[in-house]
């Protein structure tokens, strides 16, 4: 499938295609990411450039640009995009969706679980964008949407009792989490709430990758940090200051746990879209299937 093979070379050439006037100097372009999305920094250009692996994702890359203009004219920190590749993005190229984002510069730390709570306070307080700069509402977290195109990725790589298992998992949590009773008042969220969607430069923090924004249940940023005490290794401390810099622990709410177990299932299926061809991945995936099977909330998970 073309998905399967969305390797470097292919995003490269994507890149090569992408930026006609600047192609020789392509070659030079650091990878920053390689997972949904091929990240590409151009340090003599100040750009980055996002390439999609397919083009099903149009409308999702088309609101992230939207989203960016509305937090700029609210005033928070975040990515911009660049318009000197035009103005109408995200633009397609042999298959693929390319977006341009203005490059941050050089982080002077890295960003810690505080930061992100600082961050989620300004987004969670904000109100919904307006129609003239999002004229089609912000969806709702489709947090198990990607399960069953993740397992049809992942193929005969791996065991189809695991793929069962997960759509069956994916179905009972996406009856209990319709059924949540919120604490916060619903609204705009980031929704893929973790320290590495944030970059401190200069002036503080920025929040990137704006992707998963939506309008949903607050607690959805704030369950991320839990499942990251657990299955992560972020330490107790750390969590800590999360909560005392947002203001509230999540695990008081009596829906958490559901919460946390449907991303858990979506982070257990994310791993096996990398399975073929990949050990390392195919491992992971074990190891996370094997630990939801078995009720284990403290086996450790890798970052893939």
């Amino acid at each position: 499938m073309a998905d399967v093979a969305f390797t470097e070379q292919r995003a490269r050439a994507v890149l090569s295609a992408a930026l006609p006037p600047y192609r020789a100097g392509t070659a030079e372009a650091r990878l920053l990411a390689l997972g949904e999305n091929a990240v590409f920094a151009l340090d003599s250009l100040s750009l980055v450039v996002r390439i999609s692996r397919d083009l099903q994702v149009w409308d999702r890359a088309a609101r992230e640009l939207r989203i960016a203009d509305w937090l700029a004219r609210e005033g928070l920190p975040a990515v911009r995009p660049d318009r000197r590749f035009g103005s109408e993005q995200p633009l397609p190229f042999g298959g693929h969706l390319v977006t341009y984002w203005r490059q941050l510069p050089e982080p002077v730390r890295p960003a810690r679980p505080r930061d992100l709570a600082e961050l989620l306070r300004m987004v969670h307080a904000l109100p919904d964008p307006p129609p003239d700069l999002c004229p089609v509402p912000l969806p709702r977290r489709d947090l198990l949407g990607g399960v069953e195109r993740w397992l049809r990725l992942a193929g005969d790589a791996i065991d189809p009792a695991d793929a069962a298992y997960l759509r069956a998992r994916r179905d009972d949590f996406a009856t209990a989490v319709e059924e949540l009773t919120p604490r916060l008042t619903p609204g705009p969220i980031h929704g893929d709430a973790l320290p590495r969607n944030v970059h401190i430069g200069p002036d503080g923090p920025v929040l990137v990758d704006l992707e998963t924004f939506s309008h949903d249940l607050r607690e959805h940023d704030l369950v991320v940090m839990d499942l990251s005490r657990d299955r992560y290794g972020l330490g107790a401390a750390a969590y800590d200051e999360f909560v005392a810099e947002y203001g509230w622990d999540v695990r008081e709410w009596p829906g958490h746990a559901t919460l946390r177990g449907a991303r858990e299932t979506a982070g257990c299926a994310w791993v096996a879209q990398h399975a073929p061809g990949n050990a390392a991945a195919r491992a992971e995936f074990a190891r996370r299937v094997a630990s939801l099977r078995e009720g284990d909330t403290a086996v450790r998970w890798h970052a893939f």
